[in-house]
């Protein structure tokens, strides 16, 4: 089977296509022949700043075609996604079972990638910011896979104001389509403070997000950017940070995380969550997958499809 790794730390370049055995199932889990892979920024800041090459991890979508030993609850031929921690850019794929979830008849692989973990993520921040109907909210890396469903969700949740934050104006148009009020771009003035921030980039950019806030406003931090908050700033405003990460949802409250999960589904056959796709590109396109997430040039989810 043809699997996409690097060698050397840097941009996009360092990818690149060979053949290797298909992998074995281990106990508890489930070989997948992938049919969509989701592209995320943590792999891409991997590639280029991680201490080391290391596997490529990321979402998958697609078949089962074995299964380990001791699995449970799936059989060959399911049509399933999941969260791959090795070797997810390839055309097959190993998923622990506890991380795989049946894809709904309607759903397609790629809006199943495009919407499974970005979606749970968005909706995740949203219940971390306590966002209330009649109040308003600013979401950075709006024109994410994230962020464009944030603001469906803010939508769907009764917000008054939807403040969508891009790199580029360019992006406005679709934005606006998903539910935004304003669209604004980093760096320019923001309008009128808002209730809730729900932060995709860090960095510097959280000096002005948490300049953003109203009084007693909240700002939810779920960036694998890093960033430093002003603590004076959030005092001045008796405003608070909150730090939200899917993986203490997933393993720590299942029963939450299947909640989220099921009405997520509903929300999508229901028509009231529409996943974005910006691209589909092959699995010898790698790189340039890579290079539009740098870029900041997607609009939702860049997916390879082997």
């Amino acid at each position: 089977m043809r699997r996409v790794r690097y060698t050397v730390n840097g941009g996009p370049e360092v990818l690149f296509l060979e053949d290797v055995p298909e992998p074995e199932p281990g106990p508890g889990e489930l070989l997948v022949r992938a049919e969509a892979i989701g592209v995320t920024l943590p792999t891409v800041r991997k590639v280029r700043e991680g201490s080391a090459p290391s596997s490529l991890g990321g979402e998958i979508a697609g078949t089962v075609a074995a299964l380990g030993q001791g699995v449970s609850g799936f059989q060959v031929g399911d049509r399933v996604i999941g969260l791959a921690f090795a070797d997810a850019y390839a055309e097959s794929a190993v998923l622990r079972q506890d991380m795989a979830t049946r894809i709904p008849g309607e759903a397609s692989a790629a809006d199943a990638v495009a919407l499974w973990r970005s979606g749970l993520v968005a909706r995740g921040v949203h219940e971390a910011g306590r966002v209330l109907p009649g109040e308003s909210v600013l979401i950075t890396a709006a024109a994410s896979a994230v962020g464009t469903l944030a603001i469906q969700y803010a939508k769907a949740g009764g917000a008054v104001r939807i403040v969508a934050a891009v790199s580029t104006l360019d992006k406005a148009a679709p934005l606006r389509e998903l539910g935004a009020d304003e669209v604004v771009v980093y760096g320019d003035e923001w309008g009128d403070p808002v209730d809730v921030v729900l932060d995709g980039v860090g960095g510097d950019l959280l000096h002005q997000a948490v300049r953003a806030l109203k009084p007693r406003g909240r700002l939810v931090v779920f960036s694998s950017g890093g960033g430093m908050v002003d603590a004076y700033e959030l005092l001045a405003r008796g405003a608070s940070a909150i730090g939200f990460q899917m993986a203490a949802i997933a393993f720590g409250e299942p029963e939450t995380y299947a909640r989220w999960r099921d009405e997520q589904w509903e929300l999508y056959r229901s028509g009231a969550l529409r996943p974005l796709i910006h691209a589909r590109l092959p699995l010898a396109e790698a790189a340039k997958a890579h290079e539009i997430i740098e870029s900041r040039g997607n609009v939702g989810k860049v997916v390879l499809e082997p």
